[in-house]
């Protein structure tokens, strides 16, 4: 059996991120995941595509930013349990939580964060017949290793953040990138759409709009696609790569069996003050969670988390007064010392 403090359910950059932000507090971490290695979607769907809010970095790969948060934990050597998907929650008595994987792996903790992302997922796939016929034969539902398309003609569609933000990477990979998407408007980033546009003036970018991708062609592997655009006849392109980047369809797997309170598809959580579910001592933290004004941002699920571990701090230390310091002053092994050890820190430093 697995003994810790905090328990987190999901390996993803808020997932990592939590145990930072915990071990702060001096409160102990183990992580399950079902995946291999750490980094959730980040690592396992999108490690080379490029991000741009995260503060600090004009822009970082989802791959260094999954290695910088590892890197920025190991000091508070977290237990991890991969490879494994929690199946059950229970409430063992006042103090403890019981949670069990799909393999039999028993864990026990003071407090559960549930840090799953969009828990388990599937791309939303094109509405044509032949589709499953091309997956992984010139059909790829992600970018795992942008190299692939190196001096490829590619065919992305889509109309959200992934579809341009690709769009852009690529235009320095492929030899040719065309983005297609069912209407003139996208729904990404402001700053993306006018960079889309910039590399389209400049030639880097063929954009085709409004149109649908209807159909995939090809002896054995994707050769060209069909293109309808709004009001004109029905054409095929010529193409190495087709992505459609539709979305993922999430799933809360066994989640959904926790006598958690579920809201279309995602736990609902009290954001008034700390993330907490309808169950004492469960959190729900990052995309998997819903509340008014959400925002599925890894900043906010950073947010998120910094939040919820002061609560698990005053649960695990009822009556122990929490006194808030910098870890500019105070580094990251001084956060159990008074406020006045910290103000001698900061009139120490201006001396």
């Amino acid at each position: 059996m697995i003994t810790t403090d905090l328990l987190i359910i999901g390996a993803g950059p808020t997932g990592l991120f939590t145990v930072f932000e915990a071990g702060l507090l001096k409160i102990k971490c183990h992580i399950i995941d079902a995946l291999p290695q750490p980094g959730g979607q980040l690592a396992e769907l999108y490690p080379k595509k490029p991000i741009f809010d995260i503060p600090g970095y004009p822009s970082v790969g989802a791959g260094e930013l999954i290695d910088n948060l590892m890197e920025q934990i190991k000091q508070f050597e977290p237990g991890f349990t991969l490879s494994e998907t929690a199946v059950s929650l229970t409430k063992v008595d006042e103090e403890w939580f019981e949670v069990v994987t799909n393999k039999g792996t028993v864990h026990r903790a003071k407090a559960v964060a549930i840090a799953g992302g969009l828990g388990t997922f599937e791309p939303r796939k094109p509405e044509f017949d032949n589709v499953a016929d091309y997956e992984e034969k010139g059909i790829e539902y992600f970018v795992k290793d942008p190299e692939l398309f190196r001096d490829k003609k590619i065919v992305i569609a889509g109309g959200g953040d992934s579809a341009l933000d690709w769009s852009i990477f690529l235009s320095n990979v492929a030899k040719e990138v065309t983005l297609i998407h069912r209407r003139n408007e996208f729904r990404g980033a402001l700053d993306s759409v006018e960079k889309v546009q910039e590399l389209k003036n400049q030639g880097k970018i063929n954009l085709i709009t409004p149109a649908e991708v209807t159909a995939v062609k090809g002896e054995g592997r994707v050769q060209a696609i069909t293109v309808q655009k709004e009001g004109e006849e029905a054409f095929d392109l010529e193409t190495d790569y087709f992505i459609p980047l539709f979305g993922l369809t999430p799933k809360l797997g066994e989640l959904a069996n926790w006598g958690l309170e579920i809201e279309k598809n995602a736990i609902k959580v009290d954001n008034t003050l700390d993330y907490q579910t309808n169950i004492d001592g469960v959190y729900a933290i990052g995309d998997i969670n819903t509340y008014p004004g959400k925002l599925k941002l890894i900043l906010c699920g950073f947010h998120e988390a910094t939040l919820m571990c002061q609560s698990v701090y005053n649960k695990l230390n009822p009556g122990k007064k929490y006194v808030l310091k910098y870890t500019t002053v105070s580094g990251v092994d001084g956060f159990d010392g008074s406020r006045k050890e910290a103000e001698k820190a900061v009139v120490k430093k201006i001396d």
